[in-house]
């Protein structure tokens, strides 16, 4: 939690943070500013001291909705610098970056770099910085970086902007299991009212309207996809295809709150009007390992542990899976699940080869999502849903049906 941040920078030794980029689809800045509209911004956390803000004065007020120490770029006239560099940008820009780090109460030790910019950019920036700045040294984190273990795990309010998103997108399922039961078929393939098929792109597009209209956004994509697509786990899905009955369809879904706040995550598979034997067969499959490993969810408890039992449960099933061959394409080919916040894919991870870190810790946000999938078979099933890990047990967050059928007019 950001309670932790100061602990964590003292752990890494790390003297400061400092994020750059806009305020919104940003993960690390929307994390401190909490989504406030900002075209470009910077912001320093000293450790054991309160982040300052430096932002555009056009975006004055905004930055001041943060509640952070503010200051305005009006105060370090790029202009200055540029003379000061003799005409050279980055170096003016590292000038800048140097006077605000001190203005900031940093001058030396560690300061970790986070944030989004244009790569050519920030490395110009920044390298420069480093070499006017000697008693500074930047770095960069992998894997267990301390605002990624800090983001772990969410306070009140966070988890509440998570429920919220669990509202929206359930309410927006909901709606899209409505349309596809109010339409009719003609043979095999679901028409319109006009008679015409309803394809993968149609029902895409109304998801995106019903998000918008809702106050969400969709910036990672839906994946809506039916037979071989469905089979493959990251397949989003082919516009053209025809909506045809007895095909299994997977709806995975992960939007976001609007300006790339936090995330929601659920995965339903349906089939329209009925489920051939083998369909309902995997279905039934997954749904047994799905509710045995929520039965076997313990608090604080490394995450792995799940991934490597959902492989044991579908290997007794006679199924392949990454724990016999980590590199099978068909059967249970990916990890049970992930954390969700202000990325759609944060720690813990449940991967065999994580961090000992990445345990389920309360205030954790987990997705449990097993699937199989044999895209040769036209088939691929998978259940999804986002829980919240809390001191006594776990707890779904936007509860919705995992029936397979959805039935349709004939």
């Amino acid at each position: 939690m950001k309670k932790d941040l100061d602990h964590l920078m003292r752990r890494n030794d790390v003297e400061a943070l400092l994020v750059t980029g806009a305020g919104d689809h940003n993960p690390y800045m929307v994390y401190f500013t909490g989504g406030v509209h900002l075209t470009h911004a910077d912001l320093v956390k000293p450790r054991d001291r309160t982040a300052v803000l430096f932002h555009a004065s056009m975006e004055r007020d905004e930055a001041i909705k943060t509640g952070l120490d503010t200051r305005s770029y009006l105060d370090y006239p790029i202009k200055d610098f540029i003379n000061e560099a003799d005409k050279d940008f980055a170096l003016a820009m590292a000038f800048r970056y140097r006077k605000m780090l001190i203005d900031a109460g940093v001058s030396s030790g560690k300061v970790a770099l986070y944030g989004k910019i244009d790569l050519g950019k920030g490395y110009a920036f920044f390298s420069k910085l480093q070499t006017i700045m000697p008693e500074i040294t930047l770095v960069g984190f992998q894997e267990n970086d301390l605002l990624s273990s800090a983001m772990m795990t969410k306070d009140a309010e966070e988890l509440e902007h998570i429920r919220e998103m669990g509202k929206i997108t359930t309410t927006v399922v909901a709606k899209v299991v409505d349309f596809l039961a109010s339409q009719r078929t003609k043979g095999d393939v679901l028409v319109n009212r006009a008679g015409e098929p309803i394809t993968i792109g149609d029902v895409k597009s109304k998801i995106n309207l019903w998000l918008a209209e809702s106050g969400a956004e969709n910036p990672e994509g839906t994946i809506f996809s039916i037979g071989r697509d469905a089979g493959v786990p990251h397949s989003s899905g082919t516009a053209s295809d025809f909506l045809r009955l007895g095909q299994p369809i997977v709806l995975d879904i992960f939007p976001c709150e609007q300006g790339g706040g936090y995330f929601y995550d659920m995965t339903r598979t349906w089939c329209l009007g009925y489920a051939p034997d083998q369909v309902y067969k995997i279905f039934e499959q997954v749904k047994t390992v799905y509710d045995q490993i929520i039965a076997e969810l313990r608090v604080n408890a490394p995450f792995s542990d799940y991934q490597r039992r959902t492989c044991e449960l579908f290997e007794a099933m006679g199924h392949p899976t990454v724990l016999s061959n980590p590199r099978t394409e068909v059967g249970y080919v990916h990890s049970l699940g992930h954390g969700v916040g202000l990325n759609i894919h944060e720690r813990p991870s449940s991967s065999m080869e994580g961090l000992e870190e990445d345990i389920l810790a309360p205030g954790s946000v987990i997705t449990i999502e097993p699937g199989l999938y044999y895209p040769d078979q036209g088939l691929g099933v998978r259940l999804e849903n986002t829980l919240f890990v809390e001191e006594n047990g776990f707890r779904v967050v936007g509860d919705f049906s995992m029936d397979l059928v959805i039935p349709v007019k004939s």
